[in-house]
């Protein structure tokens, strides 16, 4: 068996093993389940190396770990997936909810596949306004294409000196822990931001994920054009330091208020119905997939 059933991770007793909640395998574990939902034998085998472990000494060593673990919810199939504020018990109406709106710029490229974020920018909305933001640029270890220079302005000598991913993960996960996940695109941002806490070796962050892109399509279906620019005219937004993190995020949470506003005067006021609203849009169009609203109880979750 490898996955270090050492002494510093564990608590033995005559009956089996407790895992201290310090555990270096804790956290793999849930890094894992945050890149997405597990199954327990995957799981088992992303932890502790078991390839060939028989199922009852798999489900044993993963309910032993993460099984009182709060931020670790497991399904009757057995999928394991990262818990959120709103699994908790938390308020669910959209005003209640608190929002992370996100933005990275990134050296181009696929996640895993050599990209790297270069900025990143958080804004915290709650009551229906901005109350926080968190901007800066980061140093990706590596040289800035010529071309994303010219689209974003940052250059290496900006990032010389700037803080690693690393740096900045434990402040980012704070920021993001138990909000609504929000970004133009939510799957790009989310993708580089797990990605880059996988690097740092630290806990993807918990909570539901929301694209804007997809929102503006239920909400403004006669709207042709969803990118930022063309949904920014629409609500009258300004948006100061186009293709920069912070710019975008903050045109992007501006959006995001004046679309819950929409949503809310349609009626919509709960989490759960909004969800069910946007899935309508994905059953009436044929399309299989995900709808950019996760589940919120019991169910996988899903970005769009």
């Amino acid at each position: 068996m490898s996955g270090g059933l050492s002494e510093e991770s564990t608590d033995t007793f005559s009956d089996g093993v407790r895992f201290s909640s310090e555990s270096a395998l804790i956290t793999r574990a849930l890094s894992a389940i945050g890149r997405e939902p597990c199954s327990t034998t995957a799981l088992a085998q992303e932890v502790f190396g078991l390839l060939q472990a028989p199922p009852g000494l798999a489900a044993r060593l993963v309910y032993e770990l993460l099984g009182n673990d709060r931020r670790a919810l497991v399904d009757a199939e057995g999928v394991w997936r990262l818990g959120s504020a709103t699994d908790q018990g938390s308020e669910r109406t959209l005003s209640a909810l608190r929002y992370a709106v996100v933005d990275v710029e990134t050296t181009g490229g696929a996640p895993g596949a050599g990209g790297r974020v270069i900025e990143i920018a958080i804004i915290d909305v709650a009551g229906g306004r901005v109350v926080d933001e968190f901007v800066s640029l980061v140093d990706p270890g590596c040289a800035v294409p010529r071309f994303i220079s010219r689209l974003t302005g940052i250059t290496d000598p900006m990032l010389r000196g700037a803080p690693r991913f690393a740096q900045l993960s434990d402040e980012i996960r704070h920021r993001l822990e138990g909000r609504v996940f929000v970004a133009h695109n939510a799957t790009f941002d989310w993708r580089f931001v797990s990605e880059e806490m996988r690097r740092a070796s630290a806990v993807a962050p918990t909570g539901p994920r929301l694209c804007t892109v997809h929102l503006v399509r239920r909400t403004l279906p006669g709207l042709c054009r969803r990118g930022l620019d063309s949904v920014a005219r629409y609500y009258d937004v300004t948006i100061e330091g186009r293709h920069r993190a912070g710019g975008d995020a903050r045109a992007t949470a501006e959006i995001l208020i004046r679309l819950i506003g929409d949503v809310q005067r349609r009626g919509i006021t709960e989490w759960g119905d909004l969800q069910n609203w946007l899935a309508v849009r994905r059953r009436s169009s044929g399309r299989r997939g995900r709808t950019g609203i996760p589940p919120l109880p019991q169910t996988g979750e899903a970005s769009c």
